[in-house]
């Protein structure tokens, strides 16, 4: 699997929200011995892909780019509306995706994270169908850009939608577009899967991502994770993708809140990174 599987860090370790001026990051990154840069996109119009581009291509690194879908971005609500916001912001970031080189975008882009409700059946149906019929017209778009989706399972106080790998292939099989993929992130599926190696086979080969951080969101090897689960699962459907170490600052007090980190979980955010990438090359190699 070191031959073929590239190891990542998302900016999100350390500020919120990513600007152009992030890119001060990317020597850090680098040296740390990531491969891949994740870019969380909260406002497009704050980023400049072609400085970032060349920042990428002037510290030896890939990207990779995922969405962060609040309150007024949700394919699934009443207001038309927001369903709107959702495309036009959608459409920036394939834009962004395909300045930098990447190939897929990313994220739970099928409702508004935080949106964890109980409602009845019948409403379920009906916000699940418009989910599979917006993320339809997404992948339509995305094709104009060679680009593919990645849907992102999240734990159930964060969605009342998808939460399990069954419920994002049933997802992805309603919506039935080639283009239609999956990310993965090991932090949720620690809170709602029984297997996390059953999962990872569910999803065979429309796995593209994988997101990690611990049980608890800290460093990578310091909590509950069945890592060992985790690299067989990815090794059983022979997974080439990145691993993304995805955790918060608790210095941004907005981020922090969101995700609910009320304290530090390392000395510092540079230790968490080293720390992460260390334990990840050895378990992953």
């Amino acid at each position: 699997m070191s031959n073929t599987i590239s190891f990542g860090v998302s900016t999100w370790l350390w500020q919120s929200p990513f600007t152009s001026d992030s890119i001060s990051l990317f020597p850090k990154i680098k040296e740390m011995g990531f491969d891949t840069v994740e870019i969380p996109v909260e406002d497009p119009a704050r980023i400049d892909g072609k400085l970032v581009r060349k920042a990428l291509d002037d510290n030896g690194l890939c990207a990779t780019v995922c969405g962060a879908f609040g309150p007024t971005k949700d394919f699934t609500a009443d207001d038309a509306a927001l369903h709107s916001n959702s495309f036009n912001y959608i459409a920036n970031c394939f834009e962004l995706c395909a300045v930098l080189g990447t190939n897929f975008f990313a994220g739970p882009m099928y409702s508004a994270v935080g949106k964890a409700r109980m409602v009845s059946e019948e409403q379920r149906k009906i916000e699940w169908n418009r989910a599979v019929n917006n993320l339809g017209k997404v992948c339509k778009m995305a094709e104009d850009y060679g680009l593919s989706i990645a849907l992102e399972p999240l734990n159930r106080f964060e969605s009342d939608l998808v939460n399990t790998a069954k419920d994002v292939m049933r997802l992805v099989n309603d919506i039935n577009q080639s283009n239609a993929k999956v990310l993965l992130d090991g932090f949720h599926m620690t809170i709602e899967e029984k297997n996390i190696r059953e999962a990872i086979n569910l999803v065979g080969d429309k796995l593209i991502h994988v997101q990690v951080s611990e049980n608890h969101r800290g460093i990578p090897g310091t909590g509950l994770t069945a890592w060992g689960d985790f690299k067989k699962g990815l090794d059983d459907i022979n997974y080439k993708g990145a691993l993304v170490i995805e955790s918060f600052t608790p210095e941004i007090k907005e981020l922090a809140g969101a995700v609910c980190i009320w304290k530090n979980l390392a000395d510092s955010q540079d230790q968490f990174a080293v720390k992460g990438i260390d334990f990840l090359k050895k378990t992953f190699a």
